[in-house]
């Protein structure tokens, strides 16, 4: 007569260390995300005209000008290089956050294509 409930071959064991797996990736994750937020990313543009800073939480902390970048008659260049650096620190933020990913992962895309 078949046992009933459970899983043959000893499958508890393995569910057990997969939660426990799962819940020590998850705290890796949250240190990390701690960690990385915390981070500032510095971009420039212009030559170094103009710098911004971003934190790992995509916060502006600082934006620098350079005197030669403030001229009252081209406003929109400087609007330009702002954008620019500051898009720039913000992509270095999200590139920084993707390779701890990539590390807390191997790699392993969790997308809809279920790679396994």
């Amino acid at each position: 007569m078949a046992k009933r409930g459970g899983f043959p071959g000893g499958m508890p064991g393995n569910m057990n260390n997969l939660m426990k797996q799962a819940q020590r990736m998850q705290r890796q994750m949250e240190e990390n995300q701690k960690e990385l937020e915390t981070k500032e990313f510095t971009a420039k543009a212009g030559g170094g005209a103009v710098e911004v800073t971003v934190t790992g939480k995509k916060e502006v902390t600082k934006v620098k000008l350079s005197e030669e970048a403030v001229d009252p008659d081209d406003i929109e260049t400087l609007e330009d290089l702002v954008m620019a650096a500051t898009n720039e620190a913000l992509r270095m933020a999200d590139a920084a956050n993707a390779e701890a990913m990539n590390k807390m992962t191997g790699g392993l895309s969790m997308g809809g294509g279920f790679p396994f």
